[in-house]
């Protein structure tokens, strides 16, 4: 979250730290009064003024006490009070009940962006979930009577089942994280041939530093490598407002509009003006083949028209109101974008000149000119790879960032400071060192009974996959030899067991692993490859009946859709037989099943698949049989197996094993593999 210190520098702290600061402690637009600084945020988001100092509650916080100055000028710059019951007293008003209200709500970047999609008047929504996009479309139910929103079995289907309501004439969106826009390549690049018929906006969240993924990839590139226009928001009230513009731009321009965000765009959270839904007219659907029947004919005409729609577009750019100059002085001049203009906003001294851009590609050149001339240094600064500089340079301006900033890794105000200015901050020795927590599955996650077993097999490689049971590399499991993309747990795994076949390894006993939301993203066809071309290996699919890894979200086989209605629930096992499988259901967290079932599927010799069932224990519309495990002290002997299971509740204190009962849920995981019996059940 962003909020002010009263020295005007923008502060990020984390929600509980909000409080211990004195910070205003907000509530979607019911802001609740608990502690306020003498510096409140306007309606624009700028600072503003001093309200007189502290406004404090009193103890049985049933009454507020503040000077007739700081209630007024609380209002006078935006904050709307309801005052029941008040008392002058000594120049002071005291005040029974009163609830500040500033006409903007506190959001995400991510619910901004639905908030925008919805205003816009857009009519279909398809997504897959991805960290950081997923919160976009967790937030558009709540408008559904306006629109309609699913979540698609990938990213590729998302991007085509909103085009395909953009080709039928209505506003479409699709979502997702960076990665996903590799998944969707193939009908984003026709898309951006071929035009649009209602407004088509692609949203693409960038990770970097890599929180929640496997690359950094800088998606920019893309719009680029597509010809899409696109539009890089800095703040929520940009992800609302852009998102509005996008719509507009694709239909203006007849262009898909890629908008990308980042991490910190997307899940960092400031004030929004929020407005009305404008209905957008449907345009009607006229049967148009040259446009939209892509065969090489057709397409060779349309890739004349969308570079000069680019033409066009960069020609938009150099005017249009995303991108614009800050004038402030004509020493040093900043060109930057997205959340890199919040950290050079922060980093740069007082005087420092901006073009902060939101229209990105294309760039708008001739205003990039006009603005170099106006200030002695320009220095670039974005995050991830020269984007902007490059072209910039290319276009025989002198600039610098890159040689800076690096190409690695998020920026943050600190850093710039250090790497431009040499400011460098004396350490601060605070004498409490962080305890290490490498990551693990939870306890009771139903992945772990697969993982232990698999992991005492010693000739087995195993080709792991994108989710929760991307954990089963961490150690003490040890049991992932490879994790590429969605899909590819089966994939890799076919190409690692022809490659052994052909160099005589025979011994080597091959796995693939993917949960069932990636069996439903990319699984299918692996499992279509193993068998059509005779893999010698055994696909596995951790089926904990949901998406797991960003948040819960559902998913084919999981019965509801991202509305909250009932749907067809799609067994996974029917489809692996119709394929010509022999499957081995098996509840992972019986361990003797569990290894039965890697044996049988080991010896067996007909295509064999194994599908461990069991849901995720956060599962909110379930009810799960939650018992205790304890360890007896008497009968542990300090051998540590329990350890073994790499379960965060079980530990060793003085030798012995010892069940936090705080986290412990009785999966007897840990008691199945104790060779004394000291760990037994406990019912509650």
């Amino acid at each position: 979250m962003t909020y002010f210190s009263p020295s005007g520098r923008r502060l990020c702290l984390r929600p509980e730290a909000l409080p211990a600061a004195g910070f205003l402690c907000c509530v979607k637009k019911e802001i609740s009064l608990l502690w306020v600084l003498p510096c409140l945020p306007t309606a624009d988001g700028k600072r503003k003024g001093k309200c007189g100092g502290f406004w404090r509650i009193l103890p049985n916080r049933s009454q507020i006490f503040l000077r007739i100055g700081q209630f007024t000028r609380a209002r006078r710059i935006g904050y709307n009070g309801d005052i029941i019951e008040h008392i002058t007293r000594d120049n002071s008003i005291c005040i029974r009940k009163v609830v500040l209200t500033l006409n903007r709500t506190l959001l995400s970047g991510n619910e901004a962006i639905a908030r925008g999609a919805y205003e816009a008047g857009v009519t279909i929504c398809s997504a897959y979930p991805g960290t950081p996009s997923t919160e976009v479309f967790e937030a558009l139910p709540q408008y559904k009577d306006a629109l309609y929103c699913e979540w698609a079995p990938n990213e590729k289907v998302a991007a085509e089942v909103a085009y395909g309501a953009s080709i039928a004439g209505v506003r479409s969106i699709c979502a997702m994280k960076h990665v996903g826009v590799n998944v969707a390549a193939d009908p984003i690049f026709t898309a951006a041939y071929n035009g649009v018929g209602g407004g088509f906006v692609i949203v693409s969240a960038d990770d970097p530093s890599m929180h929640s993924s496997q690359n950094e990839q800088d998606n920019r590139h893309y719009a680029r490598a597509a010809r899409l226009a696109m539009l890089e928001p800095a703040d929520s009230q940009e992800c609302l407002d852009f998102t509005r513009a996008a719509f507009e731009i694709s239909e203006r321009f007849d262009v898909p509009v890629l908008l990308r965000t980042t991490t910190r765009v997307a899940h960092s959270k400031s004030l929004v003006s929020e407005g009305k839904r404008q209905e957008a007219p449907v345009r009607p659907y006229v049967r148009n083949a040259a446009k939209f029947v892509s065969t090489p004919a057709n397409a060779y005409r349309n890739h004349a028209k969308v570079e000069q729609a680019m033409k066009a577009l960069e020609d938009y750019s150099n005017r249009c109101p995303w991108n614009r100059e800050e004038l402030e002085g004509g020493e040093i001049g900043v060109i930057t974008a997205s959340i890199a203009y919040e950290y050079a906003r922060d980093a740069f001294p007082a005087g420092t000149s901006f073009l902060k851009l939101g229209l990105t590609n294309p760039l708008p050149m001739d205003l990039i000119r006009q603005f170099a001339a106006k200030v002695q240094t320009l220095y670039v600064i974005e995050e991830l790879d020269g984007f902007m500089e490059e072209q910039i340079r290319a276009a025989g301006i002198p600039c610098m960032g890159k040689v800076f900033t690096g190409l690695l890794y998020e920026l943050n105000p600190q850093l710039l400071r250090e790497r431009i200015f040499g400011e460098k901050p004396a350490p601060v020795e605070v004498g409490v060192s962080a305890v290490s927590r490498p990551p693990a599955l939870c306890p009771g996650c139903p992945h772990r009974g697969f993982f232990y077993t698999i992991s005492r097999h010693k000739d087995a490689v195993v080709a792991g996959d994108i989710g929760c049971y991307t954990l089963g590399a961490a150690a003490p499991l040890n049991a992932l030899d490879s994790c590429v993309c969605m899909g590819g747990g089966f994939t890799v795994a076919m190409g690692m067991a022809k490659a052994f076949a052909a160099t005589g390894q025979k011994e080597k006993k091959v796995f693939g692993v993917l949960g069932d939301s990636t069996f439903f993203h990319s699984g299918m066809t692996g499992a279509a490859e193993i068998i059509y071309n005779k893999g010698d290996l055994i696909p596995v699919v951790l089926d904990n009946s949901i998406t797991g890894m960003t948040g819960h979200q559902e998913n084919p086989g999981s019965g509801f859709t991202l509305e909250g209605d009932m749907a067809e629930k799609l067994k996974i096992e029917a489809i692996l037989q119709a394929m010509g499988y022999q499957v081995i259901l098996v509840d992972p967290q019986d361990l003797r099943a569990m290894e039965k079932a890697v044996t049988d599927a080991i010896e067996a010799t007909a295509p064999t698949a194994i599908i461990t069932r069991r849901p995720c224990l956060l599962i909110k519309r379930l009810r799960h049989d939650i018992a205790k495990c304890a360890a007896d002290p008497e009968k542990c002997v300090g051998c540590r197996a329990c350890l073994k299971v790499g379960c965060p509740a079980v530990m060793i204190r003085a030798g012995k094993a010892v069940i936090d009962q705080g986290q412990c849920v009785g999966c007897t995981v840990c008691a199945q593999v104790c060779p004394t019996g000291a760990i037994t059940r406990k019912e509650n």
